[in-house]
């Protein structure tokens, strides 16, 4: 639909490290919570590097310019590390991450894609923006204005990068933050465009470039669509 628009994720991809250490976590929340989610091909783990509202017409443009910008950060170059757990509260919930320590690389690719999309972004959207299913039908409000908010509240000085693993009740994870930290380093396996879902998860692949040997970058065909 060519005047449709499409929550999006430019995300990067975490290397198996990283995606052992959140699939492990998730796994704790779900026996604490089991209502929350899993985190499989659907829910993927990932490092959010910006989230807008788009116009979909404009996808196949937008790839061209995120890419550009991606080959020449060099982010397959960068070995990150991981250091505490946080949670933003959603009601008596609360949505976990892995933090992760930002760089003044991650922070200028961010700036650098946020300025190349700002031809083609809204400044918001409905719950049509987003992936969702018969089973999983609803959008918290929380996911809209999180992302109506994203470059001030989270870019820049306020870049908080970190990996999504789950859900929880608040004084579980007040819990878990207590807890000592084993931080780790990590590097990454690509980046890609992803359609958003419910609590900011990775659904729907749009695109994606994978960090080969010697960091070489290469791109896969674009979808052809933002729906399932």
């Amino acid at each position: 639909m060519p005047n449709s628009i499409v929550a999006i994720d430019i995300l990067m991809e975490p290397d198996h490290a990283m995606t052992k250490r959140a699939q492990a976590v998730n796994a704790r929340l779900l026996g604490a919570f089991p209502t929350g989610y899993s985190l499989d091909e659907s829910h993927r783990p990932h490092l959010t590097t910006v989230q807008q509202f788009v116009r979909s017409a404009d996808l196949r443009e937008l790839y061209h310019t995120v890419g550009d910008v991606i080959t020449r950060a060099d982010p397959a170059s960068w070995t990150l590390k991981a250091f505490k757990y946080y949670y933003l509260p959603v009601g008596e919930t609360g949505l976990a991450g892995i933090v992760v320590e930002p760089t003044d690389a991650w922070v200028k690719m961010q700036r650098d894609l946020l300025d190349v999309i700002a031809p083609f972004t809204v400044e918001t959207a409905t719950n049509d923006a987003f992936y969702t299913t018969p089973a999983e039908p609803d959008i918290i409000p929380a996911q809209i204005d999180y992302i109506t908010a994203f470059v001030p509240e989270h870019s820049g000085k306020n870049f908080v990068p970190h990996v999504t693993v789950g859900v929880a009740r608040k004084e579980y994870l007040d819990a878990m933050l207590a807890e000592p930290f084993d931080a780790f380093t990590f590097s990454l396996a690509g980046a890609s465009v992803y359609q958003l879902g419910n609590y900011g998860t990775a659904r729907k692949q749009l695109k994606t470039w994978a960090f080969g040997p010697g960091g070489a970058i290469g791109s896969s065909a674009a979808s052809q669509g933002a729906k399932p």
